[in-house]
């Protein structure tokens, strides 16, 4: 790369005078401009030496890579005379240009509370679905599976009981995570919702029946009757609760003496949000709920396949504008009361969404003449099929436009057809082709036909539009490209694998969930993630440390035979400054496989409330046949973490 070249071409691209400030971290280039409308996007977008850009937090990114993005902006700083800023003056400069949201701000904390007990419920929905292939009627015939293997009538039982278990108790879940949100002890949480849930109280489903019959109990408190209800499957009113508790417990943290705190602020905590939830927040937030629930169904059952049409069709814009986050939270409320709901429509539209953009993404792979382009939406494309679309949509269509809108048609279509045959879901599951586990089982069949009517239209639209549009000459290699080609190491035309082994023992997490889309969209390259158990660093390979920050928070390797990995430590801990970590390594030393990098203070990360996960790319995946991560939950240091495959 020639650093002074790319320094001077994003000068140009962003504007000779519209840089207010600079600073960088291990990948990128972190800029506050005047004037975001001045940029030249489609420059940087087509630049070979360019890996992506983004917005957040009021600054403008370009993604360059590790061992050349200090040089750049070395580079950059000198010919635009612009005085390096530290991290903390660039946040504090940037704070003007970022507009706070207040509709974002709640989609945020919802997808901050839902985010962590998905697992949960998708792990009860497709037991759920599970259950309901092997008890329905008119699936495998006149019986069902359990009428006609009546043996294993006790071990379909056990599974109903463990599909049903995260929906029963679903306010203890939301209590624990919401309350930790909100700044409460989760465990104080998570008892206020058992509370809501006891036996002792007439079952949230039987509410209405109950209040209906006359059988409701009621407790006389200070002259008023209260319900003895309980609030099994409800979501707005354990919210609620959840934002009451953390908001008390915090009072009484700071104006009880530290000997008494401990013991009498849970008991007063407890006690006063439970006589509020009883006698005035839960009745409140269950009709609130109930109005919300039935306004959804109204709406499908009113408008039906033209209404999903429409949803279908803005479903991905609304991805993009991370509205979509919100949607677990009312998923929740139509699965949680699936008898009167019938299931959830939501999840159907988001799979033909899903598909369509993966679709568009697939016919680029076949028509682009562009390799860098051609790498990015060769696995995009899959992983959007499998319901993860951001490296799709940022990636590939939405610069591109017109693949984007191809999907958007393809989407509004199937999505109305699945509409107009009722097709639901009855569990939560993931929302792509293999979508149909939790799609109730006498739909099954008109979903994967939805499916592929959304594959068919969307790759079909994109492939004969784009063969034209994509067929001019500048989409073809640039002489950069060729010329990195033809520079290449003579250790890139190997045909064998090369193993990484894992620097730090930790939980796998796939890149595609790390919350920092420079990571997650594999603009860096691909790789995986672990969420720290350690806190040691440890060299994945035999190689040269190539990168080796002052912030300490991030490695650069190359190993004997050419592979270029980027080990970063956590999400935005450039900020720290080298705060709680500690660095053994130089930049140029030679290192063999499990000698010690560096180590880091998880406790110290979590403290200044960054995300300790780490980040394992293959900077330089462009020049290999393939990086497949390992399929494990959990992973020791000097395991086998990354096949490269050459």
């Amino acid at each position: 790369m020639n650093h002074k070249r790319v320094a001077e071409d994003i000068l140009r691209m962003v504007g000779e005078d519209n840089i207010q400030a600079a600073a960088h971290c291990a990948t990128r280039l972190r800029l506050v401009l005047k004037n975001d409308n001045d940029i030249d996007q489609e420059g940087l977008d087509n630049h070979p030496d360019i890996k992506g850009t983004f917005k957040s937090d009021g600054q403008y990114q370009i993604i360059v890579g590790p061992g050349d993005v200090n040089k750049v902006y070395k580079e950059l700083t000198e010919i635009a005379n612009i005085q390096a800023a530290s991290k903390d003056e660039l946040k504090e400069m940037s704070k003007g240009k970022k507009k706070t949201n207040p509709l974002m701000a709640l989609v945020k904390v919802l997808s901050d509370i839902f985010v962590p007990i998905i697992p949960a419920l998708v792990a009860g929905g497709l037991l759920m679905a599970l259950n309901n292939v092997l008890t329905s009627q008119d699936l495998f015939g006149p019986q069902s599976v359990i009428e006609m293997y009546p043996q294993f009538e006790d071990a379909v039982s056990i599974i109903g009981l463990l599909s049903a278990a995260p929906f029963a108790f679903l306010p203890v879940l939301i209590g624990f995570s919401a309350t930790k949100r909100f700044g409460g002890n989760p465990f104080l949480g998570a008892a206020m919702a058992m509370a809501m849930v006891m036996p002792d109280l007439v079952n949230g489903y039987g509410v209405a029946n109950a209040i209906e019959e006359g059988t409701m109990p009621y407790w006389n408190l200070f002259g008023l009757s209260v319900a003895q209800a309980g609030y099994q499957g409800s979501v707005l009113p354990v919210l609620a609760v959840s934002w009451i508790l953390a908001n008390i417990e915090k009072f009484f943290r700071k104006r009880l003496a530290s000997a008494i705190d401990f013991t009498f602020t849970p008991m007063l905590s407890v006690i006063i949000t439970g006589f509020l939830t009883f006698i005035f927040v839960g009745p409140l937030m269950r009709g609130l709920s109930d109005g919300l629930t039935d306004g959804l169904v109204w709406l499908y059952q009113t408008t039906g396949g033209f209404g999903l049409g429409v949803f279908g069709t803005f479903y991905s814009p609304i991805v993009i504008t991370g509205l979509h986050q919100s949607f677990p939270a009312i998923e929740t409320m139509l699965l949680a009361d699936i008898a009167a709901t019938g299931g959830s429509f939501i999840f159907p539209v988001a799979s033909m969404a899903n598909v369509a953009q993966g679709a568009a993404c697939l016919a680029i792979f076949f028509i682009t003449k562009n390799q860098k382009q051609k790498g990015l939406a060769s696995s995009a494309s899959l992983s959007a099929m499998l319901g993860i679309t951001e490296p799709a949509i940022f990636g590939v269509n939405l610069k591109l436009k017109f693949p984007f809108v191809c999907g958007m048609i393809a989407a509004g279509i199937s999505s109305a057809f699945i509409g107009f045959f009722h097709v639901l879901a009855v569990s939560m599951g993931p929302a792509s082709v293999i979508g149909f586990i939790s799609i109730a089982p006498q739909s099954i069949p008109m979903f994967m036909v939805g499916i592929l009517i959304s594959i068919v239209i969307s790759f079909t639209l994109t492939f004969f539009y784009g063969r034209k549009k994509l067929a001019a000459p500048e989409n073809d290699k640039s002489p950069d490209e060729a010329a990195n080609e033809q520079n290449a190491p003579a250790s890139s035309a190997l045909t064998h694998i090369e193993t990484i082994g894992a620097p730090l023992t930790g939980k796998v997490v796939p890149l595609s969930e790390v919350n920092d889309q420079v990571f997650s969209s594999e603009m860096m390259g691909k790789g995986i993630a672990v969420y720290p158990e350690g806190q040691r660093i440890i060299s994945p390979a035999d190689g040269t440390i190539t990168v080796a920050y002052e912030t300490k928070h991030a490695y650069g390797i190359k190993t004997d035979e050419g592979v270029e990995i980027l080990i970063h430590i956590g999400i935005d801990t450039v900020n720290m400054e080298g705060n709680g970590f500690d660095r053994k390594v130089e930049q140029g030393d030679i290192v063999k496989k499990g000698d010690l990098l560096g180590t880091f203070d998880i406790s110290e990360i979590e403290k200044a409330e960054y995300d300790p996960t780490v980040m394992i790319v293959v900077t330089n995946t462009i020049e290999f046949t393939d990086v497949i991560p390992v399929d494990q939950e959990e992973i020791r240091e000097g395991d086998d973490m990354l096949q490269v495959k050459k």
